[in-house]
This record gives structure tokens, sequence and C-alpha cells, in this order.
């Protein structure tokens, strides 16, 4: 029995269809209503000063051996974990300047002529490259987005080949960048193994050790002409481990639910938004043998570029 390893229906580029100036989207991107954007209403106007907790990480970046400013952040993460499993970091070690440039030249590639981003057009086989959806089914209600996909880790999945070409710097920053996102999800992991009563080392090791894996997604939300029609990203929980996000700078678009709210993100200068996978909530629950964590639910309702590294 043979698999299929090619799109069920020929691929449109939603860049395409935002810059035809269409005014309706397409049937295929509609969403059911109960899934489709949330947004406040009058009556939850005191929603809108909720937010994802925002933590100071200078202490796990620095060497600051200070044991008691450690400890509280350490704790800070926990509760942030029990209570919303997403949180913004600052001082993580990232530079401003990098992290700018990362977005940029990403928002530099959507914008290329639609022939050069279609070199590295992907399949499903392996999602690697430029695309536009996921999943095979034929008649799948889709997401207002492109996206480019790449592996960053392990080495031996690693492809140069499989980055873009253009903008010119675009490989070389974006090693770097994951370079530095790397460093950040181990310390992260380390302080979630202290947080399960694990030594440092526990997560990192059983998710592969030097052989972790880690990848990079892109995500490019075009101007929509009925964005309270569809979502950029429908809502989901992620699978993996961590994720850690690096959000438009200009358009606030990310939702998370808590207590059966949807709340939008309002990011943080130069913070990142770090989302705890379904995986780490498996090991809490084999350690732990207690209540399921709230329903770490995301998605994404419309502009702008999301730069994600999973591990």
């Amino acid at each position: 029995m043979s698999c299929s390893i090619d799109w069920p229906e020929p691929i449109v580029r939603v860049q395409s269809l935002s810059d035809s100036g269409t005014p309706t989207i397409p049937d295929c991107y509609v969403k059911p209503p109960q899934d489709r954007p949330v947004v406040n209403s009058s009556s939850n106007h005191h929603d809108t000063d909720v937010n994802i907790p925002l933590i100071d990480l200078g202490v796990l970046t620095s060497g600051d051996d200070n044991t008691t400013l450690r400890a509280t952040t350490i704790a800070q993460i926990s509760e942030a974990c029990r209570e919303w499993g997403f949180f913004q970091v600052v001082n993580h070690g990232v530079s401003p300047h990098l992290m700018d440039r990362a977005r940029d030249i990403w928002r530099d590639f959507f914008h290329l002529p639609m022939e050069e981003k279609q070199v590295y057009a992907n399949s499903p086989k392996t999602y690697e490259g430029y695309g536009s959806r996921l999943g095979v089914q034929k008649g799948a209600i889709l997401d207002w987005s492109d996206y480019y996909f790449l592996h960053f880790l392990p080495c031996s999945l690693k492809d140069h080949n499989k980055w873009p070409a253009l903008p010119a710097p675009l490989r070389e920053v974006i090693d770097e960048y994951a370079d530095h996102l790397v460093k950040l999800s181990g310390r992260l992991m380390k302080v979630l193994s202290i947080n399960l009563g694990l030594g440092e080392e526990y997560l990192q090791n059983a998710f592969g050790g030097n052989n972790i894996g880690a990848c990079l997604r892109v995500n490019f939300y075009p101007k929509c002409p009925q964005p309270d029609m569809t979502l950029g990203l429908s809502s989901h929980s992620d699978p993996g481990g961590m994720t850690i996000l690096l959000p438009d700078s200009h358009v606030a678009g990310l939702q998370v639910r808590k207590n059966d709210q949807w709340i939008t993100v309002k990011p943080a200068p130069h913070a990142f938004i770090v989302n705890m996978g379904d995986q780490i909530q498996m090991f809490r629950l084999s350690i732990w043998n207690g209540n399921a964590w709230p329903g770490f639910i995301n998605h994404w309702a419309h502009g702008g570029v999301m730069v994600l590294m999973a591990l």
C-alpha cells in the first residue's frame, strides 16, 4: 500500500490571495463560527489588562550567585507553568539587535518575488521549506498564513541547502539566532527539571541530550480582507517539549485560553514567549501524579511575522 507524499489539492499562497485585493476569502479558509477569532466584548473589558506572566531571567543568564533571587525566579516559572503554561521572559541572554534582525530578515524573505520563494516549496513528506498548509486531508479548512519550516538540531537533519539563500545574510543570522535559543532552552529545561523535583539535566537528557531535536518555524500572516472569519493559526496545543516564540513587534495576534476565556497576549519589548508543550505536561503527570494543567490552547488571530523554535 503506497502512501501519498503530495498535497491533495493545488497549493495557493495566502500572500498571493492577499496581494490580489480579493474582498472575500475563499471558502476553504472560512472557520466554523465556534472556531473564529474571539474579540473581547464590552462586557469583558476588564480582561484587557490581563496578560501572561513576565519573568526576568537575569539571575539565570548573568551567572549571579544570589541564591535567594535565583530561587524566586525558579518559583515564578513554576507558578506560571501551573497557572498558564505560557510566560514571557526578558533579560534572557539574546540581544535585542539579534532578535530584530531575525524577525526582519524573515519578513524580507516573505516579501521576495514569489518565484524566488517557490524554489523552496515544501511537500508533506518532511514539511521542510516554504509552505502554506499542513496535513493532506482533502477539503480541509486551512489557516490564513504561509510559513517556512526548517531543522536546526540534531546536526544530522540540519541542511543549509534547504534554508533560503536570499536575503543573503539569512543563513548566517538564523544560525546565530538559533544557537542562542538552544542555550536559552537549555537554561529553561534545567529550571523545569528542578520544579519537577528532578536533577537539573533530567529533561534535557529525556529529550535526547546532545541529540535533542530543535526546529524553526516562521509564520507569515498576510493582511486578510475578512479577519473575523478565519485564523492565522488554528487553536492547538504544542505537541513537543517547549516552544519559544518571537512575536511580531507591531501586531498582537497570539491568544491563549485560561478559564475558558481567550486572552490576547501583549508582548513586552524584546521578550520571548515560552509555551510548555504536551510532552512536558506528560512528564509532570507521570512524576507528580497530579491533575492536568489547564488547557494550554493558543491560536494566532491575525497579522505580522512570528518566529518559533520548538524542541
